[in-house]
């Protein structure tokens, strides 16, 4: 059997024409060159069709005993040649396949991983002929990923045995008064008795020509906000009590507050149920005043601006405020009733769990714990606020969380990358800190990459549970609100002790599309890789276990 490598090697030029092995395994007879060496000097290594320049050309044919004894043929210093040429070969190939880049010696791997699949969409059990439009990263780090695990375990465990849930030391009445001196100023110890929100009528001593939201912050520093506030300063004047001479505005708190999770379905929730009746919103979905905008901050990176004072949060609930005005002057029992049922909402989804201006406001810190938290200031305000939470397996939101947020380069290598990275920077804090002085740790928080803090959700809770009731608390599942949203929103509006919808508003509420759903773009990314939602899982798991046994509702473990 004849055996062709296109394999050439080419001779010192003065013996070029007295020895020339051809491409027909023996030496070359005819005048007509070879035509793979053409005369060039270079080596050619071709595999699969696809040619490889080397040092020289050399082109071996080997036919039975003939190849053989042209091998021999050749003087030592040719053999030494030749076999030289052979060693480079088989080592640039073997560099290749063991460096994984063997695609560029269109060479199949001779290596098969088991336990995960090549492309990370398969693991949601897609069909891989609808993989031909997607482009994901190759396996190849998953690999290694896998490699890390044990490593990644030791940093996850270190972290589990320095887990402690402790009680909180809570404020006093007076040392929050201290903190926000113009807050307790302006809202009131009591509010109107037949308003179902805590609302109370607040002097203007503004004229009728002066623009009640010319400084409101939330229209200088946001041009989206402007059409809102042109809205109100046209119904503003028509929504006015007057007494011995003097003009009065309502004014409004909401009843209840949806304060969390992000990317957790708290749009959605938003979305309907402000399709009810009786709800009222503020003019902006998520002002996040309580936790933002009264420090100053905007985005955090970009510093502190000028503290928004809480009459521009106040102003927020204007709309709402002026329908409840109306039932409150109404001379009709009937509109009293229909107005006084309002009940207004805000559904900030940052209210929860950030805290992150503490720093730059509270210097009496013990042991890095904030000594004052969001939920001190609303509960002094309105101890019988109500709580919706929407909560959502912490793995899930994690990489939703990275999808929505991040800006380039996205892809499940990199999720992974930042994944370990946050983790590691969270057991470096967990070494020195407690778990809340590190969850609420403003320097970390800005430092990892990923928002790894945020699905601590038993934290945040426990917290919120020494000032609150748990009964104040409607916590809900987002797997458990897209599988059945009529459900889901039955509980809330016996929750808020909402009034019955007609058939058609229900069905608008119900059928409604999903509110805030993954962009396509980034579904086309895939899942994340296994073995990071293994990691996740192990992160997580404690945290889940501790707000299972807090709600005694093992779902919120989210074993499966």
């Amino acid at each position: 059997m004849r055996h062709c490598i296109n394999c050439c090697i080419q001779l010192l030029p003065e013996d070029a024409h007295k020895q020339q092995v051809g491409c027909r395994g023996g030496p070359h007879h005819g005048h007509q060159a070879c035509p793979t060496c053409r005369g060039e000097n270079k080596i050619l290594f071709r595999v699969d069709s696809k040619q490889m320049n080397l040092l020289a050309v050399l082109e071996v044919r080997t036919e039975g005993n003939e190849s053989w004894g042209g091998f021999l043929r050749f003087k030592k210093g040719k053999r030494c040649s030749l076999l030289f040429g052979l060693i480079i070969m088989t080592l640039v190939t073997a560099s290749y396949i063991l460096s994984g880049a063997h695609q560029e010696l269109l060479i199949s791997s001779p290596f098969h991983y088991g336990g995960l699949p090549s492309n990370p969409s398969l693991t949601d059990s897609e069909n891989p002929s609808d993989m031909k439009e997607h482009h994901h990263q190759p396996s190849v780090n998953n690999i290694s990923y896998i490699k890390d695990y044990p490593s990644i375990k030791l940093i996850i465990n270190s972290i589990t045995a320095r887990i402690e849930f402790t009680t909180r030391r809570l404020p006093d009445l007076e040392d929050l008064k201290k903190q926000e001196l113009h807050m307790f100023s302006v809202i009131p110890d009591k509010f109107l008795p037949n308003s179902k929100s805590p609302c109370w009528y607040e002097e203007f001593s503004g004229r009728n020509t002066t623009d009640p939201y010319l400084t409101n912050s939330y229209v200088l520093y946001s041009k989206r906000f402007r059409s809102t506030f042109d809205a109100l300063r046209k119904a503003f004047w028509g929504h006015l009590a007057h007494a011995h001479g003097k003009h009065f505005r309502l004014r409004c708190l909401p009843r209840f507050y949806i304060i969390g999770q992000p990317k957790c379905g708290t749009t959605d929730l938003y979305d309907r149920l402000r399709l009810h009746p009786e709800v009222k919103f503020s003019a902006i979905k998520e002002p996040h005043w309580w936790t933002r905008k009264r420090f100053g901050i905007v985005r955090l990176r970009d510093g502190l601006r000028d503290r928004y004072p809480v009459e521009d949060y106040l102003d927020l609930f204007d709309l709402a405020a002026h329908q409840i005005h109306q039932g409150l002057q109404a001379s009709s029992a009937k509109e009293q009733t229909k107005m006084n049922k309002i009940i207004i909402g805000e559904a900030s989804a940052s209210t929860m769990w950030d805290n992150n201006a503490w720093t730059f406001f509270y210097d009496n810190s013990t042991d890095g714990e904030p000594p004052f938290l969001t939920q001190d200031f609303i509960h002094a305000f309105q101890p019988d606020a109500k709580l919706i939470v929407m909560l959502r397996d912490p793995v899930e939101r994690l990489y939703s969380d990275y999808l929505y947020f991040a800006s380039s380069n996205k892809s499940a290598d990199d999720f992974h990358e930042k994944v370990t990275e946050a983790l590691q920077l969270f057991e470096n804090c967990m070494l020195d800190y407690s778990l809340r002085a590190c969850v609420y740790n403003n320097t970390l928080n800005n430092a990892m990459p990923v928002r790894l803090q945020v699905g601590l959700y038993a934290v945040y809770l426990l917290d919120w549970l020494t000032v609150f009731n748990k009964e104040q608390f409607l916590i809900l599942r987002l797997e458990d609100h897209a599988s059945n949203v009529k459900y889901t929103m039955h509980k809330v509006f016996q929750f808020l002790n909402l009034g019955p919808l007609s058939e058609k508003q229900e069905a608008l509420m119900t059928k409604s599309p999903a509110s805030n759903a993954r962009r396509p773009e980034d579904r086309n990314l895939g899942p994340m890789w296994l073995v990071t939602r293994k990691i996740l899982r192990d992160f997580y798991g404690p945290f889940n276990a501790r707000l299972a046994q807090v709600l005694a509702d093992e779902a919120f473990a989210w074993k499966t």
